[in-house]
């Protein structure tokens, strides 16, 4: 089975390669996020800024090649390097795209310069999906990289198969064994492009698997590709860097194992759906039709059929051209499509069928899962945008140059989606999850413990110590972390940094705090390990540290309602213990202290005794007891609510993250309703406006 190149195999066009990569790195750039978002995002920035180890399944490749990146004085912002990174190779993987879409059209557009323009339309449109640019603009996830290994691994192979054959023509296969190796230590996605680069290899030429040599040498580069997870993440990981996730120490080690198994995730077989399919294929239907055109409401499930049908005919018209071509791209998105949507096994999509709130979901839209699926539907649009041409061309009568530029009006479509999407994928002045970082971190009393939730009240605040070294002297202890052991030994070897008032807001430049020279949990390493996964207890008993009585809502104490239990029996009286808003009702209900804690701003601070009204702490009607000077002086002068209260086209495109935001809201209502109480009805009335406009926001029109 052999399908050989055309007659003529022209130089490969890198030059209108870079122009078209160009032209998608400038709107990612005059879109991109000035710092860093939430969700993963400031995770993955803070952990490239000290090299740690991120969520499993660690991601070295990442952390090095981020590492390294960011140390270049391009702009003055880290994040905003970081986020250049996932715009860059996002835009190569684009560039790289074109050339693959510029070979494969040579026998569907024989006209060069429509060839190029049928090409960069394709790709651009890829490019510019909703997804891949929304991801391009900020480093929330690994997956930029990944894209552009699939785009690079997948121009080697064509590169390859172009190649006469002679003795060196199958390094190729082994550069491109080693790259899919590496990737993986980026991220599996990277490896999804390994099915289709099967097929175009064995059409090309099914003989290559009778060379031994060949096969040797893709072992040794698979085994040195992969080296990154098993050198880095235990020699990293023994070194203890402030991230460190999974703590995977010692070379094949059963921690290593686990974060590279995403043990910590504890997810079933795909055996065990956890959605029925045919949900998990409608929430992909789903984000399929965010792609093209967001912003345009209804207008947009058009566009989404229109380019649906012509990535087919696409398809159809490199399979009529080109049996490999055809194979190629089917086997391409049989895998990144419905096998991906099996392997994954998702829940029900977070906004999915809305009338039955009871279903198991996941905690966010994960249509970042399928980037890849969406930028290479471009080479699909391509081979659509180019057979449309050829039909109009071949129609027109006269010389045939005619008849291409009749044609030429087709490419327009490539600007759907750049304006079609970007009111709601662009990023740009956004700085939100920055600013709430300093202002949670700001509410916390010098060398305090808070007391957090989950990931976006958590990530956000590790960049803000770690890469702009806000607050450093503040211990974060996150609730669904100190379920693990890791996170626990974490807290107890954490040396606290000196506060510095100078970088500190004004509220805490007066007066003295001595630091304290005790670990925030006394435990030896060996006594963590050894606390129980859960306890018993007799519903209603309590237990008492000192003046401090605390009461179980619950018959059973999970590991993190230990863990909680020591730091506050170690630590009150000593440091203080705030409790982040973002917690909810936790200590409320797991340790009846309702009466004990005081809200000051985005936190409330645990007191060793009952708390008693006086001309400071008032008994607020949303809230329950405030420190009202405290919280006044915080949410007037330090907090940066005009970020989350800012105007968008759509609101805040996000739900699941709005909770986060949110918490300006209920807290600026809570100050106005505390202030109507008191009888300051005008400053009540600024406060509220606040309230309002976050709450505008947040409940945006997505």
């Amino acid at each position: 089975m052999t399908d050989p190149a055309p007659t003529e195999t022209p130089h490969p066009p890198y030059l209108a390669a870079t122009l078209a990569g160009a032209a998608v790195l400038g709107v990612y750039l005059a879109t991109l996020a000035p710092t860093t978002a939430f969700w993963d995002t400031s995770e993955y920035i803070a952990a490239a800024k000290v090299l740690g180890i991120p969520h499993p399944p660690g991601n070295p490749l990442f952390t090095l090649v981020a590492h390294v990146f960011g140390l270049l004085p391009i702009v003055a912002g880290y994040a905003q390097r970081i986020n250049i990174l996932a715009a860059l190779t996002s835009a190569a993987a684009a560039s790289l795209l074109f050339l693959v879409a510029e070979r494969w059209l040579r026998r569907i557009v024989p006209v060069r310069w429509a060839r190029y323009a049928a090409a960069f339309a394709g790709t651009f449109v890829g490019a510019m999906s909703w997804t891949v640019w929304n991801q391009s603009t900020v480093n929330e996830k690994v997956y930029t990289i990944s894209l552009f290994s699939i785009a690079l691994i997948l121009w080697l192979v064509v590169r390859w198969a172009d190649e006469p054959e002679n003795p060196r023509r199958d390094r190729w296969l082994v550069l491109i064994m080693y790259l899919a190796a590496l990737t993986s230590t980026n991220h599996m996605m990277g490896v999804l492009v390994m099915p289709a680069v099967g097929v175009y290899v064995l059409w090309t030429d099914w003989r290559v698997l009778l060379k031994p040599w060949l096969w040797g040498a893709a072992v040794g580069a698979v085994l040195v590709g992969i080296s990154v997870n098993y050198l880095y993440l235990p020699i990293r990981a023994g070194q203890y860097p402030p991230i460190n996730e999974g703590e995977p120490v010692g070379f094949f080690s059963e921690a290593l194992s686990d974060v590279l198994n995403r043990v910590q995730y504890q997810k079933p077989s795909v055996g065990t759906r956890q959605a029925d399919l045919g949900s998990q294929l409608a929430n992909y239907a789903q984000y399929w039709g965010w792609q093209f055109a967001r912003d345009w409401g209804r207008l947009g499930a058009v566009f989404t059929g229109l380019f649906t049908v012509l990535g087919l005919g696409g398809l159809v018209a490199f399979w009529r051209s080109s049996r490999r071509t055809g194979l190629t791209l089917a086997a391409l998105f049989l895998t990144l499509i419905p096998l991906l949507i099996w392997y994954l096994n998702f829940k029900y999509g977070f906004s999915m069928h809305p009338d039955q709130p009871d279903l198991a979901r996941e905690v966010r839209e994960r249509d970042y899962f399928f980037v890849a699926s969406f930028m290479a539907f471009g080479l699909l649009v391509a081979g659509g945008i180019g057979a449309l041409m050829r039909t109009i061309a071949d129609a027109v009568p006269g010389e045939e140059g005619r008849g291409w530029l009749m044609a030429s009006p087709v490419l327009l479509l490539a600007a759907v989606p750049l304006f079609g999407n970007m009111a709601s994928a662009s990023r740009a002045h956004e700085t939100s999850a920055r600013d709430f970082a300093v202002d949670l971190l700001e509410s916390v009393e010098p060398y305090g413990i808070l007391i957090v939730a989950g990931d976006n009240d958590t990530f956000p605040l590790w960049y803000a110590q770690e890469v702009e070294q806000v607050r450093q002297d503040v211990t974060i202890a996150n609730l669904s972390l100190m379920n693990t052991r890791w996170h626990l030994r974490q807290l107890r070897r954490r040396e606290t940094p000196t506060f510095d008032p100078s970088r500190s807001i004004a509220l805490w430049k007066q007066g003295t705090w001595p630091k304290p020279t005790e670990p925030v949990l006394g435990l030896s390493l060996e006594e963590l390990d050894a606390l129980p996964e859960y306890q018993q207890v007799p519903k209603g008993s309590g237990i008492k540290f000192d003046s401090l009585t605390l009461y179980f809502g619950s018959e059973v104490l999970m590991l993190q309602d230990l863990a909680a239990l020591a730091l506050i029996r170690q630590n009150i009286g000593k440091r203080s213990i705030h409790f982040s808003w973002s917690t909810g009702s936790y200590p409320d209900q797991t340790f009846g202290l309702t009466d004990n804690l005081v809200s000051q701003g985005f936190v409330r601070k645990l007191m060793p005794t009952k708390v008693a009204t006086n001309d400071s702490i008032v008994s607020s009607p949303v809230v329950g007891f405030m420190d009202l000077p405290r919280t006044e002086a915080l949410m007037w002068n330090d907090y940066h609510w005009q970020s989350a209260a800012r105007e968008r086209p759509f609101g805040w495109i996000d739900p699941p993250s709005g909770s986060i935001l949110q918490l300006y809201g209920v807290m600026y209502h809570a100050l106005a309703a505390t202030l109507r109480d008191r009888g300051d009805s005008t400053t009540a009335q600024r406060a509220d406006s606040i309230a309002n406009a976050v709450r505008k926001q947040v409940s945006g029109n997505f």
